[in-house]
C-alpha cells in the first residue's frame, strides 16, 4: 500500500510513519524540511511537484498544521487556522487533479471541536459543537472555528472518487520524546503532577497503539466517511488522569496547581491554558458501533504500559549522551 503523509514529521506523523513502514507499506512524507529519502518538499499551500506523489497512491493521511503547543496570540492563532485550512484545501486540489486518485483521504481534525462541559459525553451523533459556551475565554471559540473550517475544507473538496474521513483526535499518548505524555511525565517526576484548577475537567486521550489500529481500521472500512472520534472510550477527570500517571511512575504526591499557577507555568512553557482547562469528554461512538475493539481502553493500565515503554527509551538515551560525553 502506498501512503502519503502530508505534515508527517510531527509526533503523530512519526508514530504513523514508523508503524506503516514497519508493516511493509511504502510511505512518502510531505514536509517543509525534507531530509530523508522518503521526504518530499512542499509549502502546505500551493500545488507543486509533490502532487505527483498523490497521483497513484492508495491513501492520503493529512496531518499538516501549526502546532497548538504555543501561546495563543492572534498571530499564532491565524497561523494555526491558515496552515490547517490551506493544507487541506491544496491536498484536495491534488487529489482532484490526480489521474489515479487515492481511494481514501484521512484528514486530521481535533476533539477540541466539541463544547467544554463536565456532564454528557460527546459522540459524533449527539455531541455538541463548541463555540457558544458561557463562562469560558472568548478565544476558545476561535479554536472551534479552526476545527470547523479544517473539516469544511476537506468536505468541500471535489474528490468524488476518494472517500473522506475527518479524524477528531484526542491527545495521542506515546512514549516518544517531546510528546504530551513525555511532557506530563517529566512534570510528574518533578513532583508537579497534581490536579490543575481543581482537576474536574475531563481529559480525552488515545494510546498510540490504538490510534494506529484505528487508522488501519478506517482505511479498510469503505463504509465509513465523515467525522470520526479517535479517543479512548473512557475519558477521565484531570485529577484522576494525573493520579494514575503518578502511580505509574511511582511518584507518591503531586503538587496541585491553582488557575493562576497554571497560567504562569503555561507562559513559561510558551503554551496555552486552553490545553489544560478545557473539559473534553469525548467518546468514540462511530468506532465502537463499527466494531472497533480498543486494546487500551483504561487509562491507569495504559499509563503503566506507556511508562514501561518509556523507561528503556530514557535509559538508552542516557547511555548515548554519556558515551558521547566520554568521546568528546
Amino acid at each position: 500500500m502506498k501512503v502519503v503523509l502530508p505534515g508527517g514529521t510531527g509526533q503523530v506523523g512519526v508514530i504513523l510513519d514508523r508503524a506503516l513502514t514497519a508493516a511493509g507499506h511504502e510511505v512518502t512524507v510531505l514536509t517543509r524540511r525534507p531530509t530523508r529519502a522518503h521526504d518530499i518538499g512542499w509549502d502546505g499551500a500551493t500545488l507543486g511537484r509533490w502532487a505527483s506523489a498523490i497521483d497513484g497512491c492508495d491513501v492520503v493521511i493529512n496531518l499538516a498544521g501549526r502546532s497548538v503547543s504555543c501561546r495563543y496570540t492572534p498571530e499564532n492563532m491565524r497561523a494555526m487556522m491558515d496552515s490547517r485550512v490551506d493544507s487541506a484545501r491544496v491536498v484536495g486540489e491534488a487529489i482532484a487533479a490526480a489521474a489515479r486518485p487515492p481511494r481514501v483521504w484521512l484528514q486530521m481534525s481535533t476533539a477540541t471541536i466539541y463544547a467544554h462541559g463536565f456532564d454528557t459525553a460527546h459522540d459524533e451523533k449527539t455531541g455538541v459543537i463548541g463555540g457558544s459556551e458561557a463562562g469560558v475565554p472568548d478565544y476558545w471559540a476561535y479554536s472551534v472555528e479552526i476545527a470547523k473550517n479544517w473539516e469544511r475544507a476537506q468536505a468541500e473538496a471535489p474528490t468524488p472518487a476518494t472517500r473522506k474521513v475527518a479524524l477528531r483526535t484526542a491527545m495521542v499518548m506515546s512514549p516518544d520524546r517531546g510528546g504530551v505524555f513525555d511532557i506530563l511525565s517529566r512534570l510528574t517526576r518533578l513532583g508537579l503532577g497534581g490536579p490543575v484548577a481543581g482537576g474536574t475537567q475531563y481529559v480525552s486521550w488515545i494510546g498510540d497503539e490504538d490510534f494506529v489500529r484505528a487508522v488501519d481500521f478506517l482505511i479498510a472500512r469503505d463504509d465509513i466517511e465523515g467525522p470520526v472520534n479517535l479517543a479512548s472510550p473512557s475519558p477521565v477527570p484531570h485529577r484522576d488522569f494525573m493520579r494514575s500517571l503518578r502511580k505509574a511512575w511511582g511518584v507518591p504526591v503531586g503538587l496541585p496547581a491553582t488557575r493562576w499557577m497554571a497560567e504562569l507555568g503555561a507562559f513559561a512553557l510558551r503554551s496555552d491554558t486552553e490545553l489544560l482547562f478545557k473539559s473534553r469528554r469525548v467518546i468514540p461512538g462511530r468506532l465502537r458501533a463499527a466494531g472497533f475493539d480498543f486494546a487500551h481502553p483504561d487509562w491507569e493500565r495504559t499509563a503503566a504500559s506507556l511508562v514501561q515503554r518509556a523507561k528503556p527509551v530514557r535509559t538508552a538515551s542516557g547511555r548515548t549522551r554519556e558515551s558521547s560525553s566520554r568521546t568528546a
